[in-house]
């Protein structure tokens, strides 16, 4: 398979994210337009009514700025996701959204959890994670601009600011190196050129057979190598002589 055939666009490089979107946006909206705040439908740790919370907090979100900060991260990883894993996609999602909620229930503070950003946090990290693991070219170089785009999150997996669920943003990058590990995509082999082979020998490679002992360009074929021309002469005897 190609590198052409592999990371190729899909509608879902663009579906995903919209809805996504979309649907963090709604529920947001819906909490202007009735005057209620559904804060009480986020994780609510070691409570079995906030077992609810592993579904519906990454939609839950507590104002304005703290939807904005999650809106634009969320649509470039999960566009990220579908364009370069798309084959593991969804189940990167679902699981990750899953796990990540059981570990913040469990190790979670005793408040409500809401937000986008375990769900942030669990792509940020699968993505880097399987990019390092695949040691493909294309996928550790995506792994390179997650981390210079979205580095400075690592500091939020630790309780440095109050009001920040530190909990579910450690639980989403746990959640995702897990992923990262466990589900397997299909990396595009590495295409190797003929000088790149095991048993490649430069002395029978007619390129450099173009090139003298000092690296000076030879026009034509080495001397050595030129087809030499014979004229062979044929003599016939006069019938008259």
């Amino acid at each position: 398979m190609s590198d052409m055939n592999h990371f190729k666009f899909s509608n879902g490089v663009l579906m995903a994210p919209l809805l996504a979107i979309l649907s963090i946006w709604t529920v947001f909206w819906l909490e202007l337009q009735f005057g209620t705040n559904f804060n009480e439908y986020g994780i609510n740790p070691r409570e079995i009514i906030g077992l609810r919370g592993i579904a519906f907090s990454p939609f839950i979100h507590g104002s304005l700025e703290h939807l904005y900060n999650n809106t634009i991260p969320l649509a470039v990883l999960i566009s990220f996701l579908f364009y370069f894993y798309r084959s593991v996609a969804l189940k990167t999602l679902v699981w990750g959204i899953l796990i990540s909620g059981i570990l913040t229930w469990m190790i979670g503070r005793p408040s409500y959890h809401i937000g986008a950003s375990g769900v942030i946090y669990v792509l940020a990290s699968f993505i880097f994670f399987k990019g390092v693991f695949a040691k493909h070219f294309r996928l550790v170089a995506l792994s390179l601009v997650v981390v210079f785009i979205y580095g400075s999150m690592i500091w939020y997996i630790f309780p440095i600011e109050e009001g920040i669920s530190w909990e579910g943003h450690l639980s989403g990058f746990m959640t995702g190196l897990v992923l990262a590990l466990m589900l397997k995509v299909k990396v595009p082999r590495h295409k190797k050129y003929h000088w790149e082979q095991e048993d490649y020998n430069e002395e029978n490679d007619p390129f450099l057979k173009h090139f003298d002992e000092n690296g000076n360009f030879i026009e034509g074929p080495p001397k050595e190598s030129q087809n030499k021309i014979e004229i062979t002469y044929h003599y016939k005897k006069d019938k008259n002589s």
